[in-house]
């Protein structure tokens, strides 16, 4: 069993007021998270800090009990809202999965990714099509943990479903903590194991 953990962390933006303040949680193995505020506390800053992209002023982040890997591929991943601002534009899609690693023909297939889009630009699919690839490209790299930033908000409800459904298969079959945040309650009551109240 893997634990992710956040100590006391503490993140501003410039000389601001801390977004986070003293923020600590504990996720393990299996459990599905959701992080629950009301817009603008700190829940897009807590997900970034989780997976490493943002650094805390103060407090740690640790995967069982150990910093986030500065190099390599970290075992903590995150899918963001925005897939097309997660992927470099100028590169093409096969590309940019097959960087994140060995890609199963299963998870290709599971997310109904067609091969035809492996040769395309990121601006060439759909939101929806895109982050497919972004949910594969996370799962790709062998993570113990997911973070998953309000990654269905922009899809339409089909694809909303298609692909939480896919997610929640994976991480159980894998083990893999889930953190995620997400405007719909429905949803939470349906995936989360616990929700922490920022």
């Amino acid at each position: 069993m893997s634990v992710l953990a956040a100590e006391g962390v503490r993140y501003s933006y410039g000389k601001g007021a801390p977004v986070l303040d003293g923020v600590s949680l504990r996720v393990e193995s299996g459990q599905r998270v959701a992080l629950s505020a009301p817009s603008g506390t700190g829940k897009t800053t807590l997900a970034r800090v989780l997976a490493g992209y943002l650094a805390p002023d103060e407090g740690r982040v640790t995967i069982d009990g150990r910093p986030l890997p500065r190099r390599g591929v970290c075992p903590v991943q995150m899918i963001w809202q925005h897939p097309e601002a997660a992927v470099d534009p100028r590169m093409r899609l096969g590309r940019t999965l097959a960087e994140a690693g060995p890609v199963d023909r299963a998870l290709v297939d599971g997310l109904g990714i067609r091969d035809e889009w492996m040769d395309r630009f990121p601006h060439e699919l759909s939101g929806g099509e895109l982050q497919r690839f972004c949910i594969a490209r996370a799962l790709a790299a062998e993570p113990r943990f997911v973070i998953a930033d309000e990654m269905s908000t922009m899809l339409d409800a089909l694809t909303q479903a298609q692909i939480w459904r896919f997610l929640m298969d994976e991480v159980e079959r894998r083990e893999v903590g889930l953190v995620f945040v997400s405007h719909s309650p429905a949803l939470t009551e349906r995936i989360a194991t616990d929700i922490v109240e920022l």
